[in-house]
């Protein structure tokens, strides 16, 4: 899939440090030593793009790769596209269309955020109408080494489950979660007779015999799991080892727990050693999410007039690992600083080497981004009318490279 264009990453001087980020399951150091970092970050089911919760999450990717980048390892990205979906059906059904120029559609808008929001885009950027073959295949080898069995409804087709038990949801981070409520409420169907255990995860909908793409009357009659895609596609695009798996703080259970297990399916198995999801983002009180409706979308900000590095400051403004609420206040402050920044470029300049080395190190210590644009505010307090043109340049180039911020 064609991703969108890569953003300017001006060369600073010197090194940075590589970060330390704590594992969203086990809350202890994810190991990057490098020279290689393989991300994969579960991608947009393409309807409602892309609301801020959408894009915290990716930014944060974003300021991890460019942190990365800048300590001098070598960045491998992949990201999916679930473009073959139930909501994405649903959806295209609500609104009259056909499903797949809606996910298109969506597809397009989201490129477009990504490009504006100055996101780099991943290595391969995969949607799962492109790796069919691949999954039918893996389903197969499943189920003819005995590891998922079938459930026929009263239609002929047929489901596949991929076999679990209780040992498979022992994570300490799973203590607490009422796994079945959050499974029904997440898409899976735990209450379904026959089912060996209420948790096992769908790796394909709707078979006919031998047929695993049987059309019927209306699309959604078959298409591959969900857990499973991600699972494959991280395989076949960055091997046995994935250093980071990232996505939203929604994801951690059933999503990325059931890609865990399928990770385990491949010989040799895929390892991820490290987690990281993103905290969520609420509007009027409410978890922004698709099924409230309540979804703040970063094409009608921009429509409504304000810029797009306000709306990318806005969301940096945030830890990553933190649930917060976003309000307009947030986004017209975040347009009065980058006004500031811009003013101080032109106008300032001196220390910017002592700046560069503290936004370092702020970013170093577990992403953090609002230390970093705090330490930039003091910076330009204090050098508004301190005029060096080689240090402006340097904070120019700065802002650009390490925050993804093009002022």
């Amino acid at each position: 899939m064609r991703s969108w264009p890569m953003p300017q990453l001006p060369e600073l001087p010197g090194t940075g440090t590589g970060p330390r980020v704590l594992d969203s399951r086990t809350g202890r150091p994810i190991p990057l030593p490098g020279p290689e970092v393989n991300l994969y970050v579960c991608g947009i089911t393409p309807y409602d793009a892309t609301h801020l919760g959408h894009a915290f999450t990716y930014v944060t990717f974003d300021i991890l790769i460019r942190v990365l980048k800048d300590a001098g390892m070598d960045v491998q990205y992949v990201q999916n596209i679930t473009d073959i979906d139930d909501p994405l059906f649903e959806r295209a059904e609500a609104v009259g269309i056909p499903w797949r120029e809606l996910a298109d559609s969506q597809i397009g808008l989201f490129r477009s955020d990504m490009d504006v929001l100055k996101v780099i885009p991943p290595t391969d950027w995969v949607a799962v109408s492109d790796v069919l073959d691949e999954l039918e295949e893996n389903a197969r080898h499943l189920i003819d080494s005995g590891s998922a069995y079938g459930l026929t409804d009263d239609s002929g087709r047929t489901d596949y489950y991929r076999e679990t038990s209780d040992a498979d949801f022992t994570g300490e981070y799973l203590a607490g979660i009422d796994l079945i409520d959050v499974f029904r409420e997440n898409g899976g169907d735990p209450d379904r007779p026959g089912k060996h255990h209420p948790l096992d995860p769908m790796i394909w909908k709707g078979a006919v015999g031998d047929d695993f793409r049987a059309e019927g009357e209306k699309p959604g009659e078959w298409r591959p799991g969900w857990h499973v895609e991600c699972a494959l596609i991280g395989h076949d695009f960055l091997g046995t080892t994935i250093s980071v798996q990232g996505g939203g703080a929604d994801l951690l259970f059933p999503h990325q727990e059931m890609t865990s297990i399928h990770h385990r399916d491949f010989d040799p198995p895929v390892v991820a050693t490290g987690q990281m999801n993103t905290g969520l983002v609420a509007f009027e009180g409410e978890k922004m999410s698709k099924s409230l409706g309540n979804l703040v979308l970063v094409s009608k900000l921009i429509e409504r007039g304000f810029e797009p590095m306000a709306v990318r400051l806005t969301l940096l403004n945030h830890r990553w690992d933190s649930n917060w609420e976003y309000t307009d206040e947030q986004l017209t402050l975040a347009e009065r600083r980058v006004t500031r920044w811009r003013r101080v470029r032109h106008t300032g300049g001196a220390g910017a080497g002592e700046l560069l080395a503290t936004v370092r190190e702020r970013l170093s210590d577990s992403l953090d981004t609002p230390g970093a644009l705090a330490a930039i505010d003091e910076w330009a307090e204090t050098n508004e009318h301190n005029d060096d043109r080689e240090g402006a340049a340097l904070f120019d180039d700065m802002c650009k490279t390490l925050l993804g911020l093009y002022l």
